[in-house]
């Protein structure tokens, strides 16, 4: 329904490039999920198909030069900013960098992920978010909160698991409730991530990084890559390995990134003194924050690179358990990368949550430690 939105978002339903860009970017997540890294060879997936045969009908409506070709697209994808590209999107919906193919890897880029994950009408349902429901209705219906605070543990901290610590995992019977559901969120890594016999972690995501021809390794993190080369974590070979399993792409996306910021932001309220409670709940929010005066914050961590998609998708915090005050929060990195991120946002976000206040993680460090500070002058005084 896009009653709730705001002028600026429930406009971007006017722009006919926005469900063009949908098909496209839904295709690349299918095709990569098909062929790999050494992708888009026939024969193409119908989805595939289909998104060349209406980009290359938007540009003739425009008069402009369409792609002549499967692989004609894909190079627009990988070396084109979408911005660059002859079709009719609102302002907010693309950076003038974005790019929807990474230029070294070929696979799709976050911001691809985002478009085809996010981008849809808020009746539809998205995959993180069917999979995390489906596991707090199992897990309250067996009346096991530690259950979802374990599994959810375990999306954030192993994305990738081997054969023996994934008999582990099924022998975990505070994991009883949800174990089918882990069973199916964990799927077999292809071959292309394999380097010989070795598979590789991100040293920083702990995602399963793509060997590249030059010898190098690729992170399907954006935030990973502009920090610089990855650096490679735990070696896994294939006897050691066995049938190596890894969480499925929006699980990693959606749930695993924003999660890895969820827990830096544990230990760094928790160093300034402040009792943090992860995931209150059932997941209610993030983050449960108590300072030494009872005053309370409920924070919740979004992870995305799409400061406009976000915007869209703001929803107040749920009032329980009880809070002072509320925040939404991104990476600092996020906002560094995309100028103006915070103010996209704030355009895009629906009437419902005008309120709803978007912090960098840095800012919130600040915030608090400031309020910290302050509250203890008080008592002393």
């Amino acid at each position: 329904m896009t009653d709730d939105l705001p002028p600026q978002a429930s406009d971007w339903s006017a722009h006919a490039g926005v469900p063009l860009m949908r098909t496209v970017a839904s295709a690349l997540a299918v095709l990569e999920d098909v062929t790999g890294l050494d992708a888009f060879t026939l024969p193409y997936p119908p989805q595939v198909q289909q998104a060349l045969d209406r980009t290359v009908l938007a540009c003739l409506e425009r008069g402009a030069e369409p792609p002549v070709s499967l692989p004609d697209l894909l190079a627009w994808c990988r070396e084109r900013p979408v911005a660059d590209w002859p079709v009719d999107l609102p302002a907010d919906a693309v950076g003038p960098d974005d790019l929807l193919l990474d230029p070294d890897s070929s696979r799709p880029t976050e911001l691809c992920h985002e478009w085809a994950e996010k981008s849809r009408d808020s009746a539809q349902v998205h995959r993180d978010r069917e999979v995390i429901h489906y596991a707090l209705r199992l897990c309250r219906e067996y009346g096991e909160e530690d259950a979802y605070t374990e599994f959810r543990r375990l999306l954030v901290t192993r994305p990738i698991l081997t054969s023996a610590e994934a008999f582990v995992v099924s022998v975990d019977h505070v994991l009883d409730p949800v174990k089918e559901l882990i069973g199916r969120v964990y799927q077999p890594v292809p071959e292309s991530y394999l380097r010989g016999d070795v598979y590789a972690a991100c040293g920083r995501c702990r995602t399963l990084l793509t060997p590249v021809r030059d010898g190098s390794w690729w992170c399907e993190r954006d935030r990973c890559r502009r920090q610089g080369p990855p650096p490679v974590g735990h070696r896994i070979t294939r006897d050691e390995a066995g049938e190596l399993l890894q969480l499925e792409r929006p699980l990693r996306q959606f749930v695993t990134a924003p999660g890895q910021a969820e827990t830096e932001l544990e230990t760094q309220l928790s160093a300034l003194g402040l009792r943090v409670r992860m995931w209150p709940a059932y997941d209610a929010y993030d983050l449960h924050i108590t300072f030494p005066d009872g005053w309370v914050w409920a924070v919740d961590v979004k992870d995305w690179a799409h400061p406009a998609f976000l915007g869209r998708a703001a929803r107040p915090v749920p009032q329980e358990p009880p809070y002072n005050e509320a925040f939404w929060v991104v990476p600092q990195s996020r906002a560094d990368d995309r100028p103006g991120y915070v103010a996209s946002y704030e355009r895009n976000r629906p009437d419902a949550a005008r309120g709803l206040e978007l912090l960098t993680d840095t800012a919130l460090l600040e915030r608090a430690r400031a309020r910290r500070d302050e509250t203890e002058g008080v008592r002393d005084a």
